[in-house]
């Protein structure tokens, strides 16, 4: 070998050994299902509006349990515009007033007990959208642990579907084989050129999708764990966890807490048909005449209320308004309700018919299919097997092991929906 070939090949391995170790250099460590999901809840902006929302509503209760601001009025009375002597008419006085409006008893306790109620709706909703956040977190992790095994399985056929070329091309050349049994081996590597193609195309935008949940850019590579745990857990039947859901799940809490919400209002409606009242009190600071006789101060009280005599078209009003606010109150946790339960029947359907699809591809049809491939390389290397049963064979062996690992992610996709559905972790027996 010349000294020049030699040179420009110390040259390509000096060069792929720098590229290697940058990248390995700005690869990032990989995203555990744990880290991921510790940092939505941390990160995610959405999650973020929703807990400042919730600490702004805690904050009116207490505005609407208090007193409305006193007022304090100044004035001077019978002043006389000819020199504005204070001292000359008798009834001269500069005023000071103090004025109070004060609610008919329990309305601003009722006021304050629909504003806490709302406010507690704000934190389950808070608490709603991280477990959403939770789920779509999980899901994206899941299906990107499924498209790295899908790729791997890919490079995988793509070496043995060469070996096949090979082969062909070794028994076509000492005239044993069909120059169609290379050319079939050929599309067929360029079929799962294709397939590697779609799966790096959505593996792209799902890394993206899990980024945008995650606070980060869009671009930023996500590595995923190579190997995770293949048990898959037994959980409880479907009307435990509707027993779970109805006191654990926070949508429903949030529809509870939004009918009382109602309640409150509907009944502060029928006691504003009861007057509010307004205090006030004034005092009259009255000069010394001219002659310095002393002229004694004057302190007025009075009270007021209003009264309400438009209740027909008023009061009465917002009594109707509020009842029929406290029905749509119910009849919207009752479709809630009845929606939780469908999503926990299908979801808990989804998780068992993809445990069994697991446990069928893992214990019977993959040894099968891998039993048949080999038997069937071994009849073509001695010319008993077709050429295009064995490709056929090692295709569908492909698709199989594909098809484990998709039944093995939406088995956890559906245990990360079931645990939001349901609104805790305690799902297994």
């Amino acid at each position: 070998m010349s000294p020049q070939l030699l040179f420009r090949r110390y040259l390509s391995v000096v060069a792929l050994l720098l590229v290697c170790g940058v990248a390995t250099a700005d690869e990032s460590p990989p995203l555990t299902l744990e880290a991921a999901t510790q940092k939505v809840t941390q990160d995610n902006p959405d999650l973020a509006q929703m807990l400042a929302r919730a600490q702004a509503m805690a904050a009116i209760p207490a505005q609407e349990g208090s007193l409305p601001d006193p007022q304090i009025s100044f004035n001077a009375m019978s002043l006389p515009v000819e020199g504005f002597d204070t001292r000359r008419e008798d009834m001269t006085q500069l005023g000071f007033g103090l004025s109070q409006a004060i609610p008919f008893p329990g309305k601003l306790a009722l006021k304050e007990q629909a504003a806490f109620h709302d406010a507690e709706m704000a934190s389950l909703n808070a608490d709603e959208v991280r477990l959403r956040l939770i789920s779509d977190v999980k899901t994206l992790w899941w299906q990107l642990f499924y498209l790295d095994r899908a790729l791997e399985i890919v490079d995988s056929n793509h070496s043995l579907l060469q070996q096949f070329v090979d082969i062909a091309r070794s028994k076509y050349e000492v005239g044993d084989g069909l120059q169609q049994d290379v050319l079939l081996a050929q599309l067929e590597l360029s079929k799962l050129l294709d397939q590697k193609i779609g799966l790096t195309g959505l593996r792209r935008s799902t890394a993206a999708r899990l980024n945008a949940l995650l606070d980060q850019p869009a671009n930023q590579t996500v590595q995923i764990p190579t190997t995770v745990s293949l048990q898959l857990p037994v959980i409880k039947a479907e009307e435990q966890l509707y027993q779970q859901a109805e006191n654990a799940r926070p949508l429903l809490a949030s529809e509870r807490q939004g009918i009382h919400a109602a309640q409150s209002r509907l009944d502060f409606a029928q006691k504003d048909l009861l007057p509010d009242f307004m205090v006030e009190a004034a005092y009259g600071a009255r000069s010394n005449m001219p002659d310095g006789t002393r002229r004694s101060d004057l302190l007025s009280l009075g009270v007021s209320m209003n009264v309400p005599i438009f209740a027909g078209s008023k009061q009465e009003k917002a009594i109707d308004q509020r009842t029929s606010e406290l029905m749509q109150q119910r009849y919207s946790l009752q479709d809630k309700w009845n929606a939780v339960r469908a999503q926990i029947s299908q979801t808990h359907s989804d998780y068992q018919r993809a445990q069994q699809q697991f446990v069928l591809f893992d214990t019977g049809i993959i040894p099968q299919a891998r039993q048949t491939v080999a038997s069937m390389l071994a009849g073509y290397q001695v010319s008993k097997v077709d050429f295009l049963n064995l490709v056929r064979s090692q295709v569908t062996l492909f698709e199989y092991e594909t098809q484990y690992w998709k039944a093995f992610t939406e088995a956890q996709q559906a245990l990360a929906q079931l645990t939001a559905d349901v609104g805790e972790e305690a799902i297994y027996e």
